[in-house]
Parts: C-alpha cells; structure tokens; sequence
C-alpha cells in the first residue's frame, strides 16, 4: 500500500545537517518527497512510497538524528504522486 507521510521535527533540528542527512538517508529506500526547514525553528518532511519503506526510512532517521529531534508529528496521508525522488527544498 502507497501511503504519505508528513512529518513536522520540533527540537534542535535545524543548523545540525538534518535536511542533508534525511537526503542521504532516504537513497536506498524507494521513496519519493522532500524536507525543509521552516520559518518557526522546525523541519518539515513528506515521504511518499509503500508503506513499509516510508515507516523504515522514518526510523532510520530517527536513529540517526534523534538526539536533536525533541518531538515529531505524524500525519499519514493519501499519496499524491508528485515525487520522482527525495530532495531538500529551500
């Protein structure tokens, strides 16, 4: 099953090379989306792909940048099909 997944990052997430790692995190999963930072201090995220490869991808990076993530927000969503690849947005 496709699925999406929005995720917002609260904590000392920006600054730390979140985006860059999500980017590098996300290669071998066959997941298309982006990440972000955002105005108010956060790092927002959309991962689109099978179900099973966005939650791995989620908890890889957990694991890799969980020491800076006080929080996170997931909202499961219906896919779009707008992403060919997983990229940082500006």
């Amino acid at each position: 099953m496709v699925t999406r997944a929005h995720v917002v990052y609260h904590g000392n997430v920006q600054g730390v090379g979140f985006r860059y790692t999500a980017r590098s995190v996300a290669r071998p999963y066959a997941i298309g989306g982006f990440v972000k930072n955002l105005t108010n201090g956060t790092v927002e995220l959309v991962a689109e792909g099978e179900e099973t490869e966005v939650r791995r991808f989620l908890d890889d990076l957990q694991v890799d940048m969980g020491g800076f993530v006080r929080s996170r927000e997931i909202v499961f969503e219906e896919p779009t099909g707008e992403f060919h690849d997983f990229g940082v947005r500006f």
